[in-house]
């Protein structure tokens, strides 16, 4: 933190600076020259002579000159660009300027990060914007570029107001150097058109150029009215499916393609169905890793499938947008989303293809997770084609808790029918149940034997595990276990074990793999629930939600208490500076998603309460109870 003292001393030196530069510019025959051109002693060609005989002095006059007009607000912009066309023609003219505008821009950041809005009085006079809600608005650099177009607004207030918006320096630069270079250009423009063409052609340009400041400067004030309506209008949620363009899908396919190739994944595409699948249809497919949207999107890109995506993925617009592009839209995971919901009958009655992972989340230990009832009801109803892409080896080239992908891998992916509309009218929603579950299945342990000879080379390949087991099977510790390279080690009675490069545990007298080792800590946390009525999983969390200005993720929203009971989940703490408790009954969880020792979390509406842990490996035990909590709930409500 920057002291009073300290800001009083760089206060002085930038009073010392300053007084430099007016003494340079009052130098020598610059001062001549200053007065000749408020006078108009001389004309265009003599100053152009004039200034051109300062040499390497008058193009540091004009940018000295520049900097300072948009340090001191006060200073007009307009002749010193003049200036700069006239003595140096347009493409030298525009350099010395834009180099005093980058340091003029630099000054003012430099000046809000030492006295923050105590200098904003100085920079910000008649301008009639509400610079709170500017500050918060997404579109802020799209204000920033309209204000650089409106006359006697200063470039110095425009800067201050990017500057006091948070921009990291690059983008800080890159706006308001673009934001200014248009009304630069114009300013050099006239002064290199005053001497380069006749004088009748100036006099055109001038009119027409002040016939516009005149318009402007007329409706200035009906012009902030209306930028301060559009601060106020909330922007309105894209909901709308769009259809993934063919360069965006095919970019996106020849990209997988070169990234694949590099980390030497061998993949081994299956298309059952003999061509191209119908429009429109429904393609449900098991999610076993992140990168199944890569392997399902290659067998059907040519249908420009529409995918659905967790809602997380799109309260950053960035994200937001260019999933939208790509033909995504979003979903809040295990609850009732009646946007999607809609935006999935939006597909087909389009004609399109809705591409859909009814398990909703990646899985944990590489098998099959179970689908909520609601999508069997769906697909009955839906009366169009439902194919399947199921696919293998996914979650051992990229599993949930691992550090990243694992080089060498080898992936199948299978695509095929699976209910022809004739016998989905036929079917009754249990039957369909019991075929898309038989369908989709899969158990990578199972998978692994039938090909002995694959193997995984990472020498990190254990790193993560610690974040899904969270029991040591010796000792019974919880949250003990850690993990380094290809190790397991229990900090409490320092038990070990080696993964081998085929996921299996060599010299591990308790499992053969870690998928049996998180069936026993299932089993442990069952039975730790049935025998304890009042049993409660407690921890102290750090809550997290949706992004507000659409820049990031998540924002940090606040501290508390989460507590999983068999009632459910119940935060009490802090939600925005405000005191609140939260509760989500268990009956409408379902499941708690987590990110294994990262978060759990919970969508309500489009909201999403994203819980960091102090104990982040604590996250997977909520995910358990939560789906244990839930089937008892279901078997017996009344006990609950």
């Amino acid at each position: 933190m920057i002291t009073k003292k300290k800001k009083l001393l760089i206060g002085c030196g930038l009073l010392a600076l300053f007084a430099l530069l007016a003494l340079f510019l009052l130098s020598g025959e610059n001062l001549e020259l200053l007065k000749s051109i408020l006078s108009k002693k001389y004309t265009g060609e003599q100053l152009q002579e004039k200034l051109g005989e300062l040499g390497i002095r008058g193009y540091i006059t004009v940018a000295i000159l520049a900097m300072l007009q948009i340090v001191f607000p006060f200073l007009p912009a307009e002749p010193v660009q003049v200036v700069a066309g006239l003595a140096f023609g347009f493409p030298i003219g525009l350099l010395c300027c834009m180099i005093g505008v980058l340091f003029g821009n630099l000054f003012i950041l430099t000046m809000y990060k030492i006295y923050g809005d105590g200098v904003r009085h100085y920079f910000v006079k008649n301008v009639r914007l509400d610079f709170d809600k500017l500050s918060e608005s997404a579109r802020i650099t799209l204000i920033i570029f309209i204000l650089y177009f409106l006359p006697a607004i200063p470039y110095g207030m425009i800067c201050f107001l990017a500057a006091s918006v948070g921009m990291k320096l690059p983008r800080y630069l890159t706006v308001t150097l673009i934001g200014a270079l248009p009304s630069v250009c114009i300013g050099v423009g006239l002064g290199h058109v005053a001497i380069a063409k006749s004088l009748v052609f100036s006099l055109i340009v001038f009119a027409v150029l002040l016939i516009l400041l005149l318009i402007l400067t007329l409706k200035r004030n009906a012009i902030f009215a209306k930028l301060n309506t559009y601060l106020d209008e909330r922007k309105a949620p894209d909901t709308a499916v769009k259809k993934c363009s063919p360069f965006i899908i095919d970019t996106a396919f020849v990209i997988s393609k070169i990234v694949l190739f590099f980390k030497r994944v061998r993949v081994k595409y299956t298309n059952k169905v003999g061509g191209e699948i119908e429009n429109p249809a429904i393609v449900l497919c098991n999610h076993g890793s992140f990168l199944d949207f890569v392997f399902a999107g290659t067998l059907i890109r040519r249908k420009r499938p529409n995918f659905v995506v967790a809602r997380l993925y799109f309260y950053k617009d960035l994200y937001a947008r260019i999933m939208r592009r790509s033909g995504c839209f979003p979903k809040s995971m295990l609850t009732v989303d009646l946007e999607s919901a809609k935006n999935c009958l939006r597909v087909l009655k389009n004609g399109d293809v809705l591409a859909m992972m009814p398990e909703a989340r990646l899985s944990t230990v590489g098998k099959f997770e179970d689908i909520q009832e609601g999508t069997y009801s769906f697909l009955k109803k839906s009366g169009v084609p439902i194919y399947s892409i199921v696919m293998h080896g996914d979650y051992f080239a990229s599993p949930k808790w691992g550090d990243g992908f694992r080089r060498g891998s080898y992936i199948e992916a299978e695509l095929d029918i699976l209910f022809t509309p004739e016998q989905l009218a036929e079917l009754s929603v249990e039957e369909i149940k019991a075929a898309v579950e038989s369908r989709l299945y899969y158990d990578e342990f199972e998978w692994i034997k039938t090909h002995p000879e694959q193997r995984y080379c990472s020498k990190t390949l254990a790193e993560g595990l610690e974040n899904i087991l969270t029991i040591c099977p010796q000792c019974g510790e919880k949250h003990s276990m850690t993990t380094e390279a290809r190790k397991l080690a229990c900090a409490a009675c320092g038990c070990s074990f080696t993964l081998t490069d085929r996921y299996s545990f060599e010299e591990n007298p308790y499992f053969e793999s870690f998928a049996a080792w998180y069936a026993w800590q299932t089993e442990q946390i069952a039975d730790e629930i049935e025998r304890d009525p009042a049993y409660a999983l407690v921890s102290k969390v750090e809550l997290k939600m949706a992004s507000t200005d659409g820049k990031t993720l998540l924002r940090s929203a606040g501290q508390g208490v989460c507590t999983l009971t068999r009632a459910g989940l119940t935060y009490e703490g802090t939600k925005d500076g405000e005191a609140v408790t939260l509760q989500f009954p268990i009956q409408k969880i379902y499941r708690l998603l987590f990110g294994a020792g990262e978060d759990f979390e919970v969508y309500q509406g489009k909201d999403i309460y994203y819980f960091v842990p102090e104990e982040r490996r604590a996250c997977v035990d909520y995910y358990i109870a939560s789906e244990i909590l839930y089937e008892a709930s279901v078997r017996a409500p009344s006990e609950v």
